[in-house]
């Protein structure tokens, strides 16, 4: 760390409360956001209080350090970067300060769906929707005056501010609203609240008509400060000018917002065209029946869907090139209904301009249309080859009129520079969109990105439009306002004068002089090509090298060296840990477009469990992809993987996979991170804890063998503090406990590890720890429901465990010994016609994911190919109509869990399927995220609080009186979900297997407060 940030963490550690980031690695997460952009700051602050802001602005006044506020760091434009000091208002400031009946009071922290949760159970909304809801902050809705597909309903978010309390460039904090004109109530303000309200009379009074004849022609505007509807009779609305100021004019601390009420009911038309300006024609007919929202998609997007959801294939047609969303609400469902009848009637039948069109009512359905938008759009990264999408003209709008004469126009300026661009809009009121794809790798691209942006935006322009529509100007537009503005820019340099004389808030934003802002900061890597194939980033065993890794030494930023580029190009740098292919690393890394969607917290997503109970940045899975990338762009030296600053942000990934699953452009952060955490361990090994966590399996077979002594002390006070002080095994973690005799020696007993002789199908039975030491009931059972169904069952003798928690720690030496070692045992197995199962999830990822990356080779692939998780594979057996359904009723209510390391897979939920076909057994899916446990994560000491909380959700659903029992596959789930309730959880195999009348024991192991699970 260099002396001058030394002493900015110094100093602003002995006055704020809040975190003071000023190392490497985190000023490298803060270098970005959604936009193709890249500033590293001078430190980072994360406030805890408004007294931590004014301290943070009092300070940067004293120093000359530029100040720019952050949200979610989802904004397209970078109106977030900045090279001074970053405040982080997301991490402690999301605290719904209170509520009544028509307004709430919310921290600038707070995420938008979340405050929609809340104001739900009142029967209330805020209307304003961004595409990003489940991650976008509040405090960041109000600094771009952000909206959404419902503006037609709700306008945008200036609408519906009424107050907001702000800290000034000089430190102050006042509150503003509508303020009076009247010289008598003025006198009762501070000096400086006063001065403002007078001097912003005087301008906008004076400007009035030019402020009028400037305003573009559309319905929708976010270029520059918006001054219109500030001035009124009698008042000043200063909130309502802020709005939209993008952090430049003051810093928002606390906002007081008018809630509206829920509709009653609301529908969609959903229409197809085969042409796009059928479509924009369309839209004509629609806006006379007055629609909540109308969203268009272009073929693009509705290719993209069709091929990442297979329920987009029934309710896609192939042949579609557009696609209209047109919502409709009212006050009675018949009333909303009529209304998306009459658009269908209209559009598809009277005007022929649809060739197909549908209603959708359902919840479900309706969620999974809106989705397209919400979901399927930032899929666009996903698309192969060196040209991506990139966002610098995505924020267009004309007025909706004119949409049918601009689209042919918008698409003759990608013809000029022979662009191929993708369009989504809100054309309700006339937003779209644009993606142009383009190789900014090649020079003659980014030298495309200029002249582009001046042929569109002057043909917005000419048709009365904005070259800014809802996501702000920042970099991207900055250059641009003028052009659109002409001689009312000086006001808005005047208004920039009366709030921050000293230019310290956000400096170059909306007023900046800096013309080359568009292209000035775009990141390295985008600028940078591919490395060429043979070279870059192989196999385990190979090395990362500079001249391999990279093709052209990484490009300077924002005046700042490219610091490693020559330890990069010196030679051997890191020994590779994991199998990749050329160039696969920095790919994987470079396909984060920062979007921010891994941030999200709702009930609905998986993603990151770390992030949900701790929202800073470094836990959320963009964060560990942006310091990997760093390491190529050469922003970080490639020796910092190995350091314990790195590796204590790696082992935030704690290898769920659900954002490799669950992000949009399919970014593999577990594999990252797993070479993170490998060349940690390579160059340090193992913390004492890790160690000795990551090989339980060990210690069950000693425990297995001294059972009774084990057990007593898993249920001793004083034991269990011994083996928190020697292992870091949380003394109120509940254990299981060990079987008298493991499952190896009763298959063994029973022959199953002699290879069967008999035909037809036959399986290969992974076991792993936890059945073989702990529940060899369940291994019982599941070779049980296996010969009841005609399946013969082999064990291979000689296996070893899974190795997953070694995988997870970076032990990956270790682990990939076990791994050579239980593919070349199931490998000859599958030669000789065995299919392998397992019945734990997380050594089915192992077996068809982990090892091939830790092997890449024919055998390990082999494997993969040919193993199923247990359930997954008799829910094959079903619908192949080779599964018995000879099953005896069970009268029970349980709650099912689906695992991460199961859904994963991708399989769908076959153990709830299964459960589905016992009579009399009602299954509840509990869908509340991750369980919490997180393989070895939720039994260390110091995670333990930390587990619980993220798994709360699950663990009180369970607590319900309505549920007799859990379930699930996963053993590590149901040791968190036996943690805060008495009653068992039990593995679907055992519900087969009891409900076959095979394994009656099993009665009386299940009870919950007296009463035993009926058997009929």
């Amino acid at each position: 760390m260099d002396p001058e940030r030394e002493r900015i963490q110094a100093d602003l550690r002995g006055v704020v409360t809040g975190d003071v980031l000023c190392d490497d690695l985190h000023l490298q997460l803060y270098a970005s956001d959604a936009s193709l952009y890249e500033i590293r700051p001078l430190a980072v602050l994360r406030p805890r209080t408004t007294r931590d802001i004014v301290a943070a602005v009092q300070y940067s006044g004293e120093n000359r350090l530029p100040l720019h506020v952050r949200g979610a760091g989802t904004g397209l434009a970078g109106e977030s970067l900045g090279a001074g000091l970053v405040l982080d208002c997301s991490a402690y400031l999301r605290r719904i300060l209170g509520s009544d009946a028509a307004t709430v009071r919310v921290q600038p922290g707070v995420v938008h769906a979340h405050l929609n949760e809340f104001l739900r159970g009142q029967g209330r909304i805020f209307g304003p929707d961004p595409a990003m809801s489940r991650v976008t902050t509040l405090g960041s809705m109000i600094a771009i005056d952000a909206s959404g597909s419902h503006w037609p309903k709700y306008g945008s978010t200036r609408d519906h501010v009424q107050e907001l309390q702000v800290v000034l460039d000089t430190g102050e904090v006042l509150q503003f609203g509508r303020e009076p004109r009247d010289p008598a109530k003025l006198r009762d303000l501070s000096p400086r609240r006063r001065e403002i309200v007078e001097r912003l009379e005087e301008l906008l009074d004076r400007e009035a008509a030019l402020i009028q004849r400037k305003q573009p022609a559309g319905l929708t505007n976010r270029c520059g400060y918006r001054l219109e509807g500030v001035l009124g009779d009698d008042y000043v609305d200063v909130a309502k000018l802020l709005s939209g100021s993008e952090g430049t004019l003051a810093i928002i601390s606390e906002a007081i917002l008018r809630t509206q009420l829920l509709p009653r009911a609301s529908g969609l038309a959903v229409l197809f065209f085969d042409r796009l300006e059928s479509a924009a024609l369309a839209v004509q007919d629609i806006l006379p029946l007055r629609p909540t929202a109308c969203d268009l998609l272009d073929r693009r997007h509705l290719s993209l869907a069709r091929e990442t959801d297979p329920r987009y294939h029934q309710m896609i047609p192939p042949e579609a090139e557009a696609l209209l969303l047109v919502e409709q609400t009212g006050e009675t469902l018949p009333e909303m209904r009529r209304q998306v009848a009459q658009i269908l009637d209209m559009v598809r039948n009277k005007r022929h301009l649809a060739f197909d069109g549908r209603q959708a009512f359902e919840r479900d359905e309706v969620a999974l249309y809106w989705q397209l938008a919400s979901r399927v759009v930032p899929t666009l990264h996903r698309t192969k080859g060196a040209s991506r999408p990139i966002p610098f003209i995505e924020d267009v709008a004309v007025p909706p009129s004119e949409l049918p004469a601009f689209l042919p126009k918008m698409q003759n300026v990608f013809k000029r520079h022979q662009v191929v661009a993708s369009l989504y809009g809100h054309v309700g009121h006339g937003q779209l969109h644009l993606r142009p794809f383009l190789d900014l790798s090649n020079p003659d691209d980014v030298r495309k990105i200029e002249a582009l942006a001046a042929d569109l935006y002057h043909e917005v322009c000419e048709v009365g439009g904005t070259i800014s529509g809802e996501h702000g100007d920042g970099l991207s537009r900055t250059p641009f306002i003028r052009q659109q503005y002409g001689e009312l820019y000086p006001v808005f340099q005047e208004v920039k004068q009366i709030f921050d004389p000293k230019n310290l808030l956000n400096p170059g934003k909306i007023i900046s002089d800096d013309t080359d802002s568009l292209t000035k900061y775009i990141r390295p890597t985008l600028l940078r090509s591919a490395p060429a194939a043979g070279g870059g980033v192989h196999g385990n065993g190979d090395v990362l090298t500079g001249s391999a890794a990279l093709s052209a030494p990484p490009p300077a930023v924002n005046g700042a060296p490219a610091a490693a580029s020559a330890a990069l190009s010196a030679g051997p740098v890191i020994t590779l840990q994991l199998a990749w292919t050329a160039g696969e690393m920095e790919q994987a890394a470079a396909r984060c477009n920062g979007c921010g969607a891994c941030r999200a917290q709702t009930a609905d997503t998986r993603m990151c469990p770390i992030f949900r109970f701790a929202p800073t940045e470094e836990a959320s899975p963009r964060a560990k992809a942006n310091l990997v990338r760093a390491l190529f762009d050469g922003r970080l030296p490639p020796e910092s993987m190995a350091t314990d600053d790195f590796k204590q942000i790696a082992d935030l990934c704690v290898n769920c996979h659900m954002c490799r699953q669950e992000c949009p452009s399919n970014v593999d952060v577990p594999k990252l991170m797993m070479e993170a955490k490998g060349q940690y361990v390579s160059n340090n090994g193992l913390r004492p804890s890790d160690w000795m966590l990551s090989r339980l399996d060990w210690y069950a077979t000693i425990g297995s063998l001294f059972g009774p002594i084990a057990n007593w002390a898993l249920s001793n006070r004083p034991a269990r503090w011994m083996l928190e002080k020697l292992m870091g095994i949380a003394q109120g973690r509940k254990l299981p406990r060990f079987a008298k005799r493991h499952f190896m020696r009763r298959a063994a007993k029973m022959r199953l590890t002699r290879p069967t002789r008999r035909t037809g199908n036959k399986v290969a039975y992974f076991v792993d720890t936890y059945a073989t030491y702990h529940d060899p009931l369940l291994a019982e059972a599941l070779v049980a429901v296996l010969e009841h169904n005609g399946v013969a069952v082999y064990v291979p003798p000689g296996q070893w465990t899974s190795g997953m928690a070694l995988i997870s720690a970076g032990a990956l030496d270790a682990a990939r010994r076990i791994a050579k070692h239980n593919v070349e045992l199931l490998a000859e197995a599958i030669r000789q016609g065995y299919h392998v199962i397992t019945a734990e999830p997380s050594a089915a990822l192992a077996l068809t994911h982990e090892y091939r990356n830790l092997l890449n080779d024919d055998d390990a692939r082999l494997v993969a190919e040919n193993t199923s998780e247990a359930c997954t594979y008799l829910w094959n057996l079903h619908n192949t109509g080779k599964l018995q359904l000879d099953f005896r009723p069970v009268n029970a209510t349980l709650g099912y869990h689906l695992p991460c390391h199961l859904k994963v897979l991708e399989v769908g939920t076959p153990g709830e399927n299964l459960m589905r076909l016992i009579p009399g057994l009602s299954v509840q899916s509990i869908d509340k995220g991750c369980s919490g446990m997180a393989g070895t994560f939720g039994l260390k000491r110091e995670n333990f609080r930390h587990s619980i909380r993220a798994g709360w959700g699950l663990i009180s659903s369970l607590r319900g009186p309505q549920l007799q029992f859990g379930t699930t596959e996963c053993s590590a789930c149901k040791m968190q979900m036996e943690q805060g309730t008495t009653k068992p959880t039990i593995h679907p195999l055992k519900l087969l297997a009891l409900s076959y009348g095979l394994m009656p024991e099993l009665a009386s192991l299940l009870t919950t407060q007296g009463e035993e699970l009926i058997v009929t």
